[in-house]
């Protein structure tokens, strides 16, 4: 008796696709995480490596409270959008597979 092959919606259900998808997601948070740690971390690390250039007057802040207090709250909301819409696209992309698997099998 020779084995069936497998079937494409077969593949989409399977562990291989599954850890794939994982995979991917996990590059995503991966990437998204170091880009939020960058300034997390580097802002006090600019602070205590060159405080001079830090308390430099920009618009009426000093650099470091512009940063904290004014860019880091975009860019946390540009992190957060990235990984939103690119989450949306990888699940959507999933249901693309599903859907060309359904009808595959039909």
């Amino acid at each position: 008796m020779s084995p069936i092959p497998p079937k494409e919606s077969d593949f989409i259900h399977s562990e291989e696709f599954l850890h794939a998808l994982m995979k991917r997601q996990l590059k995503l948070s991966i990437s998204c995480a170091a880009a939020f740690l960058v300034v997390l971390l580097g802002l006090p690390l600019l602070n205590y490596l060159a405080p001079e250039m830090m308390a430099t007057r920009v618009g009426g802040f000093t650099l470091s409270w512009l940063v904290l207090g004014v860019l880091f709250f975009p860019y946390v909301w540009i992190i957060a959008r990235i990984f939103i819409t690119r989450s949306m696209a990888l699940e959507t992309d999933e249901v693309r597979h599903a859907a060309e698997g359904n009808k595959r099998k039909s």
